[in-house]
């Protein structure tokens, strides 16, 4: 009985140890997962942390930015007048305001760094307000984390290759637009067709807004009326593709806001296809050109083209090539190099083609 006794006793002994085992392993289990679950939480809140001091930074950033190019542009330089008690450096931030069509307590707002949403339009605005230049605009969307809809400086699509085209193509007027008619590039002859294109912001390098808004531009095209006409039915036609996109909601915005022609003939709803055609120029340089216009499409989908322009008879042909030596003597000029006698020669040249 003695040793049934003992034996019964050490299996009782050794099952309480068990259960006591597995109660402090579970207990570790249950630890060691709190510890991770915590380690998990601390780590999303670190990232959540350096997310909105991410933001936070960008936000103090944009404010600075702006505040800095709205106190360096004066009153005058916007065709504002100055008064007699302004104290303020720069613009007023109403001011800014009122050129961007933007709400004073909302650009007050942006300028406090407050956790409010940009749009690309607004950006867009500011950035003409401010009159920055390419890389300032640049700088702008990025501390907005945006991307700028426009093509400013950056060319996409143009490759080498087709610049040589380009380059090759001179006397003849030639350039690479996309489907929303933004300039991407072009030759000589062509930066001097119409107006001196090297002049034009290159995110203000369309067509749409150049023959809507450019006095020059305008001067230029003979038959004018006609022209805008057209060229609202056709970006009515290519727009149909990208209605929801910012930069085309962008641009017809614009051209609505500018041009009481543009919104004439938009409320029409005509649409046209493109097609080439001869069109006249009358350049101040070498007097009326007759032009046949032709769209060469440089990808299967209809979107970035290369325009060209071709001499409809001898005269223009021989005009043309007279344009092209005062492009390049504009050209050297500008990057100090034209000696004296290439630009006598040149400027004699183009006085010939305009008596002829």
């Amino acid at each position: 009985m003695t040793t049934m006794a003992q034996e019964a006793r050490a299996r009782e002994v050794q099952r309480i140890r068990e259960i006591q085992g597995n109660r402090e392993t579970q207990g570790n289990r249950e630890t060691q997962g709190n510890h991770e679950v915590q380690g998990v939480r601390e780590a999303g809140e670190v990232r959540e942390s350096r997310g909105a001091g991410g933001s936070e930074i960008r936000r103090h950033e944009l404010a600075a930015f702006l505040r800095s190019r709205r106190e360096r542009i004066t009153p005058e330089q916007v065709g504002l007048p100055r008064g007699a008690r302004r104290r303020t450096p720069g613009l007023r931030r109403e001011e800014v305001a009122h050129l961007s069509a933007v709400g004073v307590t909302w650009y007050t707002w942006l300028e406090q760094s407050r956790d409010i949403q940009v749009s690309v339009q607004v950006l867009d605005a500011l950035a003409r307000t401010l009159l920055l230049d390419p890389s300032e605009r640049a700088h702008l969307f990025q501390l907005a984390a945006a991307t700028d809809p426009t093509p400013a400086s950056s060319c996409t699509g143009v490759t080498d290759a087709v610049r040589e085209v380009l380059d090759q193509l001179d006397p003849l007027p030639a350039c690479v637009q996309n489907s929303r008619y933004d300039i991407l590039a072009y030759n000589r002859t062509y930066g001097r067709l119409l107006c001196d294109l090297d002049a034009i912001p290159p995110e203000d390098r369309n067509c749409m807004i150049l023959v809507h808004t450019h006095p020059q531009w305008r001067e230029s095209v003979v038959h004018l009326d006609e022209t805008m006409r057209l060229m609202a039915a056709k970006l009515r036609a290519s727009m149909a593709g990208h209605l929801t996109e910012p930069a085309w909601k962008m641009l017809v915005k614009r051209l609505q806001a500018e041009s009481p022609e543009f919104r004439e003939n938009w409320e029409r709803y005509e649409v046209v296809a493109t097609r080439s055609k001869t069109k006249q120029f009358r350049n101040p340089h070498v007097g009326l050109l007759d032009l046949t216009h032709t769209d060469l499409w440089l990808s299967p989908e209809l979107g970035a083209r290369l325009v060209t322009y071709a001499p409809a008879d001898e005269v223009t042909r021989e005009r043309l090539e007279q344009l092209y030596g005062f492009a390049r003597v504009s050209s050297a000029e500008a990057e100090g190099s034209g000696g004296t006698a290439q630009i006598t020669e040149a400027a004699a040249a183009v006085e010939r083609g305009v008596r002829r």
